[in-house]
């Protein structure tokens, strides 16, 4: 695969959000319980709520990671075919950091919302005073 100009100029931050994408992020908190096939992993990761990641998506974000070096392949050549899908141990370490920034969100999202509220009152009363 030839490297691309975002690669060239900045490969830290391509990485970074490739374990922070969407799809990333759930890929690697669920490898860190077991390995998965495909299908489970999907069901597994679609189960946070919201809309559910496409095989296509999946695929593209599996490949990232593999080719990243976080995630392994591991295709058995038997009927029918079997893939799982773990983490390397280089995997396990971004993923420890991603679930501890997910359990900080846990912990901390009330006061985020409460900021948030605090934020838009703030908003709203700065431009009703625009309006007068």
């Amino acid at each position: 695969m030839a490297v691309s100009d975002d690669e060239a100029l900045c490969p830290n931050r391509l990485v970074l959000e490739h374990v922070t994408s969407r799809w990333g992020v759930l890929v690697l908190i669920e490898l860190l319980d077991r390995p998965y096939r495909f299908s489970e992993l999907r069901r597994a990761i679609s189960g946070y709520g919201g809309r559910g990641v496409s095989e296509k998506m999946l695929t593209q974000t599996l490949q990232t990671l593999e080719r990243d070096g976080l995630v392994h392949r591991d295709a058995k050549p038997v009927i029918p075919p079997r893939v799982d899908y773990s983490l390397t141990d280089l995997g396990r370490e971004a993923a420890e950091q991603v679930r501890a920034l997910s359990r900080w969100t846990d912990r901390r999202m009330d006061d985020v919302e409460k900021a948030r509220r605090a934020y838009d009152e703030a908003r709203a009363a700065s431009q009703q005073s625009r309006a007068s």
